[in-house]
């Protein structure tokens, strides 16, 4: 059955801002899903170690700001390196349960000095191996004031089984340009991971489905203030203002057509699973394909830069 394809999404909250009980979190998740046939495990955006909800409600944009430089670097110690090995046992359970996962983590990158952070989407492959890390190419509005922007090296699609699959990062997916770097691939499947609201997955989904002729899978975690641990620097100040829900969820598929495969599931955390038929992608692509027949590339045509970005390049 090359063409069935089991898919889940992984709607929870993450131990916010705790990187090491996060991926405990993460590894119940793997190990939860392979007793459910998962072969695609999907986490939200910035999954590990959780979003920087708190940049909305403690005065973020200030100079010189105690709490919010405070929590600046208690997020930059909880995020992920993964040259040092971070994430080798989520890859090693995906290895045992021969499941390949899309995961969204906070990246502190060492060939952009260690310190500063950006929003990634890490794919592991079947076989444990890491084939694309994303960096989020333009952090949305306030996030800016936290994350770094990224590049295109990551802009890659990878097989499974017979889809073609690729992802992007909340607001990217409103990037045409990126949507259509992924498309022109091949991808078939495509990933868009979320913090966590129906606000941002109820349009898009459908939208991007209908333009590509693909599966949509979109993925978003959950947070409460309930969630917040009682650790967290400056919670005080964070409760303050921020709502009781942060991030209500709203994970959802759309088929090749446009139309729901899962419709937007709020306000209910745990795995979302369902099987996707990988014939139904040509059956839509006969009338439409967007870099097939019904593309111009003799007018109009992307070029795009995938070079890993560095500040600086060694000739010893």
């Amino acid at each position: 059955m090359e063409n069935i394809l089991k898919v889940a999404m992984a709607q929870l909250a993450p131990v916010w801002l705790n990187k090491t009980e996060t991926i405990t979190k993460i590894k119940e998740a793997i190990e939860e899903a392979a007793k459910n046939g998962t072969e695609l495990l999907v986490f939200g955006e910035a999954f590990l170690p959780g979003y920087p909800f708190w940049l909305a409600y403690t005065d973020g944009a200030s100079w010189d700001l105690k709490e919010n430089k405070e929590l600046h670097g208690h997020y930059v110690r909880n995020s992920i390196q993964i040259e040092a090995g971070e994430l080798a046992s989520i890859c090693a359970l995906a290895k045992t349960h021969h499941m390949a996962i899309y995961l969204g983590i906070m990246e502190r990158a060492k060939d952009r000095g260690g310190h500063s952070i950006y929003c990634s989407l890490v794919y592991i492959d079947a076989l444990g191996e890491i084939k694309s890390v994303h960096r989020k190419l333009q952090p949305t509005y306030d996030e800016r004031l936290t994350w770094a922007p990224g590049d295109g090296n990551g802009l890659q699609v990878h097989p499974l089984k017979q889809f073609t699959v690729g992802g992007l990062n909340c607001w990217e997916n409103w990037m045409p340009l990126p949507r259509a770097a992924l498309y022109g691939q091949g991808e078939n499947l495509h990933i868009a991971v979320w913090p966590g609201n129906l606000n941002n997955t109820k349009d898009i989904t459908r939208f991007i489905a209908r333009e590509s002729r693909s599966y949509v899978i979109s993925v978003s975690s959950l947070m409460t203030t309930k969630d917040f641990p009682a650790d967290t620097p400056h919670l005080e100040a964070i409760l303050k203002k921020a709502p009781e829900v942060l991030g209500n969820g709203g994970s959802c598929i759309a088929g090749p057509d446009g139309e729901w495969v899962v419709a937007p599931v709020v306000e209910k955390e745990g795995l979302i699973y369902q099987e996707l038929d990988f014939n139904r992608v040509y059956e839509e692509r006969q009338n439409f394909d967007p870099v097939g027949h019904y593309s111009r590339p003799d007018v109009t045509k992307l070029i795009v830069n995938r070079e890993r970005q560095s500040t600086v390049s060694f000739k010893d």
